[in-house]
């Protein structure tokens, strides 16, 4: 397949390279902290965006801010930015609680985090966010596009919320869209489809979701959630993208139907990602 790699030491790889760099030079309990959030962030949301932001703080997104991640000298702080606006049933929010949106999480020295609720909190964030996001006009019958063209499709299980979305591809991207589900379909009998997040999922009865893609403005993403462990690994990652790569598709890009097939079979029989 023929893709064209992001520029090195510039977007999504150089905010990761920096909030690697803070956790190595705080080098104590904070890092450790910081780390662990990062990661389970990471597990929660397999497509989620690192930033680097205001001279120096981390922030993931998805469809907007999700959370930041502050570092003080007594205390790591994750501040959701809508927290106000998430249910919270096992208490995690413990600062910043009088604001009109922003809620936070204190972890002092010997905290321990409640990574099944962590999760929980920022996949309550996306689901927050992505209803939140304001579509660009859309035509009679058509579904709006959302933010660098991706349609904007209610959560659905089913193939019939999958065609929605693949048929309101912008362009070019949706052709390629039809030609990614139907390899999909003929390479992986018994396939199970939805649509989340404003993207469409594959996945397997009892296994999880193994495969997901998305439109971006200049090229379509397509996510393997157990990507490093197909061979050959596809390349698309940064250093904390955890057990996801993924492949971008260009305009004009060749798809190697093969490869991708291949990567669609392994997948498939391979623990995927767990969604509520």
């Amino acid at each position: 397949m023929t893709t064209k790699p992001s520029k090195p030491g510039t977007g999504a790889d150089d905010a990761s390279s920096l909030i690697d760099a803070r956790i190595a030079e705080l080098g104590d309990w904070r890092g450790e902290t910081l780390a662990q959030v990062r990661r389970v962030i990471h597990q929660a949301d397999p497509a989620v965006t690192e930033t680097w932001k205001w001279r120096g703080v981390p922030v993931w997104e998805h469809a907007g801010i999700l959370c930041t991640g502050e570092t003080y000298k007594d205390k790591v702080k994750l501040t959701f930015a809508k927290g106000a606006s998430l249910p919270d049933p096992s208490g995690l929010f413990n600062s910043s609680l009088d604001g009109n949106a922003r809620r936070a999480i204190d972890f002092l020295a010997g905290d321990k985090v409640n990574e099944k609720a962590l999760k929980a909190l920022i996949r309550a964030a996306i689901d927050l966010n992505t209803s939140m996001k304001k579509p660009a006009k859309a035509k009679p019958g058509k579904p709006a596009l959302l933010t660098g063209g991706n349609p904007q499709i209610a959560k659905s299980d089913g193939d019939a919320p999958v065609q929605a979305y693949i048929a309101a591809m912008p362009g070019w991207k949706s052709d390629l869209g039809k030609r990614i589900d139907a390899l999909i379909v003929e390479t992986v009998p018994g396939v199970q489809k939805a649509v989340k997040w404003n993207s469409p999922f594959y996945g397997m009865p009892g296994q999880g979701w193994f495969l997901s893609f998305h439109v971006f403005t200049r090229y379509v993403k397509v996510t393997f959630f157990a990507g490093r462990s197909l061979r050959p690994m596809p390349p698309g990652h940064t250093e904390k993208s955890g057990e996801a790569r993924w492949i971008d598709i260009h305009e004009g890009d060749t798809l190697d139907e093969p490869q991708f097939a291949a990567w669609a079979r392994q997948a498939a029989k391979l623990p995927g990602f767990l969604s509520k």
